[in-house]
């Protein structure tokens, strides 16, 4: 697909990423393809010779979900087709790129054949499907989303950007999220289990032992918000050693340091320690949420535009 095709795809949901069917594609069926049940392009296919997507972003599938859906199937049959894409590997013909659930339910409801639409796709085109439909629906805990979004950047060389149109959310939910995966695991099992929301972790994200406090948050069924206060406080408890050096530093600084301090924490409503000496210097700005880091990287990449 050319820049200018992904370009036109991108931001227009799922049905633009999946395409409308058109007469040429509809005449490329191979020998080993059954016909078109209707116009629309959708075909049944053996359940047998289709396998699931390996990158597919939804991981947990409860048993209580398939059962629930396996039990509708057999009363009333797969009324949403699938979306497969040929592959003609030995033992499977097609790859499922959305409705795996489905194909599984069938399989439980013990179904020989699944009605399908059939596409030709690319690696990253079934990517980015699984991701939009499963983000419409719903379906993705925080964690899965975010890898989602890490795969098409890191893979495919997707901006942040290009992503949040794909899956008609914000450049700013999107880069939120990716941020998210570099908590520890222990902060991403509670995560990723529904313990905590992505709100607790984008609070929790920049305070010294996250895990700890994401499970106090567990333990006492803390509010976003009251999970924001509780990093706060953690931020602001520094080590004795570190408060002493930090008080000695401050004593040393001359007047117009600190007064140059005071401006630029007034224009980021952010805390500013402004370092420097005989062969340079630093400033480091601290934050308390994941939002404030977003804004002060808005606000640089405004000016240096």
């Amino acid at each position: 697909m050319s820049a200018s095709d992904k370009n036109k795809r991108l931001g227009r949901g799922l049905s633009a990423l999946l395409g409308e069917p058109d007469v040429e594609s509809r005449g490329s069926d191979t020998s080993t393809e059954p016909q078109a049940t209707s116009q629309s392009g959708v075909k049944s296919l053996p359940i047998e010779l289709i396998r699931p997507n390996p990158d597919q972003p939804r991981r947990n599938i409860t048993a209580e979900e398939l059962k629930a859906l396996s039990d509708s199937v057999a009363e009333k049959g797969i009324v949403q087709p699938i979306l497969v894409r040929p592959i003609n590997e030995t033992g499977a013909n097609w790859e499922i790129v959305a409705g795996e659930r489905r194909w599984r339910a069938a399989q439980i409801a013990k179904l020989h054949e699944i009605p399908a639409l059939v596409r030709e796709l690319t690696d990253r085109e079934t990517l980015e499907i699984g991701i939009v439909e499963n983000v419409q629906r719903a379906d993705l805990n925080p964690v899965e989303e975010a890898r989602g979004y890490k795969q098409l950047i890191d893979r495919f060389g997707n901006t942040q950007e290009d992503v949040a149109q794909a899956v008609s959310r914000s450049r700013s939910h999107v880069a939120n999220m990716v941020r998210l995966l570099a908590l520890p695991d222990g902060v991403l099992a509670f995560l990723e289990d529904g313990r905590i929301s992505a709100g607790h972790a984008r609070a929790i994200a920049t305070a010294p032992d996250p895990v700890s406090l994401a499970e106090v948050i567990v333990e006492k069924g803390l509010s976003v918000r009251a999970a924001e206060m509780l990093a706060r406080e953690a931020l602001d408890r520094p080590a004795p050693e570190k408060k002493s050096r930090q008080a000695a530093e401050s004593r040393d600084k001359d007047a117009d340091t600190r007064a140059l301090e005071s401006d630029v924490a007034a224009r980021l409503g952010l805390s500013v320690d402004i370092r420097h000496g005989a062969k340079g210097g630093e400033i480091r700005v601290e934050y308390t949420t994941l939002e404030q880091l977003d804004d002060v990287c808005r606000r640089l990449s405004s000016q240096s535009g």
